[in-house]
């Protein structure tokens, strides 16, 4: 029998990732349903009003910058989260045990996560468009679309990397929360920036790569600026950003339970019973 391709198996591994996250009712809802969920509130609330020192309405700001948040529970929190858990539970280490390529199984996961951040996106700004009067321009569309997959492949970068350096699966899920948050306030997802934010503030989202994701791609939907919108600034820093994510996963990841996960503190437990 022939060994299937690269690309099958590639394909292969692709739909099964995709499964598991269809099957996890609640890493689908913090992923495509909370996001949605805040832009209803907000335009409920705000009445898609203009946001007068924005020029722009409330659907035109909060539609793009909730898709990258979106996009970043997509890929960092989904990554980081999920493989901390498989390797608790020993299936990176059973796959690690089979023939199939450890570079396939990563890459099917990466991609599987690209590809639910792209659906997102595409779900906000969908209902931005047919309910709220969402405006895309073809002149920023490229704009977008490379800093939508810059983005995502930097955040990617970064959920592996704390899968790598944590010990466990409640470990990651308590750090990509805990930093993913907080700069989601800081950097624009939740409150447009203004002249009057605090110059400390600015300077912790400048150093991070959300920023330098929510502004760039919600520019490219803001009809009071010109041209074609690339920021190249932004996307040097979140491509920094992901080789610094690249470094860490393939420097620190772990393919079997750490000491400090729950598989292997019952091994513990059971080992006197078992002598």
């Amino acid at each position: 029998m022939a060994r299937p391709s690269t690309g099958a198996l590639l394909m292969s591994q692709l739909g099964y990732q995709n499964k598991i996250f269809i099957r996890n009712p609640l890493a689908a809802f913090f992923t495509l349903v909370f996001p949605l969920m805040f832009f209803l509130i907000f335009s409920a609330v705000f009445g898609n009003e203009e946001i007068e020192y924005l020029g722009v309405t409330t659907a035109q700001y909060f539609a793009p910058a909730l898709a990258v948040f979106a996009a970043v529970s997509a890929t960092y929190t989904n990554l980081a989260v999920g493989t901390a858990y498989q390797r608790d539970q020993g299936i990176l280490k059973r796959v690690r045990g089979t023939p199939l390529p450890p570079a396939i199984y990563m890459g099917g996961k990466i991609i599987s996560a690209i590809l639910i951040a792209l659906f997102a996106v595409t779900v906000m700004l969908a209902v931005g468009v047919a309910f709220y009067g969402l405006e895309i321009y073809p002149r920023t569309l490229p704009a977008a679309i490379i800093t939508f997959f810059v983005g995502v492949g930097c955040f990617a970068a970064l959920g592996l990397a704390v899968a790598a350096v944590v010990s466990s699966g409640e470990s990651a899920t308590a750090v990509a929360n805990a930093t993913l948050l907080p700069l989601a306030f800081f950097s624009g997802v939740f409150f447009p920036p203004s002249e009057g934010t605090p110059a400390w503030i600015d300077a912790v989202a400048n150093f991070f790569p959300l920023k330098h994701f929510v502004e760039p791609f919600a520019a490219a939907f803001n009809p009071q600026l010109t041209g074609y919108q690339f920021d190249w600034v932004s996307l040097g820093v979140m491509f920094l950003w992901g080789a610094f994510g690249v470094f860490i996963a393939s420097r620190y990841f772990k393919w079997e339970p750490s000491a400090g996960s729950n598989r292997s503190r019952r091994k513990r437990r059971a080992a006197p019973a078992e002598a």
